[in-house]
């Protein structure tokens, strides 16, 4: 039985305080580790560590101001904390200077023994609200032993083509670090629903909470059942997500009825899509089912 235990931390910076706010995620990080050690994996919302403000409270030139390589300072401290805790860690998304001179809305993965295994630059900025530069492919990792992740950041999951890529690479679960401070939350946990279901993946859906933005973090089975929802207050959902229920779904169809992958690896191939100029290619774990 695959099993990965998850600590979804839905919780706020102190905004326009990068110390403070790392402090308090440090101290959470080790309290994880001591009131429920079978966790193995720790995320936070977006942009927390960038000790973003509340939405009208936002100065100008922040996100210039707090930009940093990668890896770099504050990377460097979120390997040894997971080296501390044995923790893998995504610790929502920090803002990337590159060698370039660009600035980036960046989720990172981090091992416990190898340090950042994966770094994901948001494809899908808030545009025009958020000034990051969009990034322009998908990460997945994997975690030994257990299964393959995939990790995206709050807008991307308004785009259908976020989820279906990462499932066709192979994640089980999708982590989706979010800052939404608006009222189209609703919507957000209904496009977390319908990713999950449609790819047949855990959606791990994980906003800050009130007053960084509105929570109702959400997770949610390969059948699109939400599993856990936060209210918009600080709360922590913890879960153990069964991975070889991915498996189960796609051999046998979502309520045991529904095998989108399997009927995509028959018709695929036929089926033209000028959208993206071509047809559907059989994913290679689809293959190795066979």
């Amino acid at each position: 039985m695959r099993t990965l235990a998850i600590a979804a931390l839905q919780t706020r910076p102190v905004a326009h305080d990068l110390q403070a706010t790392y402090h308090r995620f440090e101290e959470q990080v080790h309290a994880v580790r001591e009131l429920f050690p079978h966790v193995r994996l720790v995320v936070v919302p977006e942009l927390l560590l960038a000790a973003e403000p509340p939405l009208l409270q936002g100065r100008e030139g922040w996100m210039e101001q707090v930009a940093e390589p990668v890896p770099g300072p504050l990377t460097d401290r979120l390997c040894a904390l997971a080296r501390r805790t044995g923790l893998w860690l995504v610790p929502g998304s920090v803002f990337e200077r590159t060698e370039g001179g660009t600035v980036h809305n960046t989720a990172l993965a981090i091992s416990p023994e190898d340090g950042i295994v994966a770094r994901y630059r948001k494809v899908f900025p808030w545009q025009p609200y958020e000034q990051a530069a969009p990034g322009n492919e998908f990460t997945v990792f994997d975690i030994p032993g257990t299964g393959r992740i995939g990790l995206a950041i709050c807008y991307d999951g308004s785009f259908p083509e976020t989820m279906r890529q990462l499932a066709w690479l192979g994640a089980e679960v999708v982590i989706q670090p979010t800052l939404t401070t608006t009222r189209d939350r609703e919507m957000e946990l209904v496009c977390a629903r319908a990713n999950a279901w449609t790819n047949q993946i855990y959606v791990v859906n994980v906003n800050a909470a009130d007053p960084a933005a509105v929570g109702q973090s959400a997770i949610v089975d390969p059948e699109g059942i939400v599993r856990q929802q936060a209210g918009s207050g600080e709360e922590i959902l913890v879960d153990v997500l069964d991975l070889d229920a991915v498996t189960r779904v796609r051999t046998h169809g979502s309520a045991g009825i529904n095998r989108p992958w399997a009927q995509l690896a028959r018709y695929g191939g036929t089926i033209e899509l000028p959208m993206y100029g071509g047809t559907f290619r059989t994913p290679e774990w689809v293959i190795a089912q066979r």
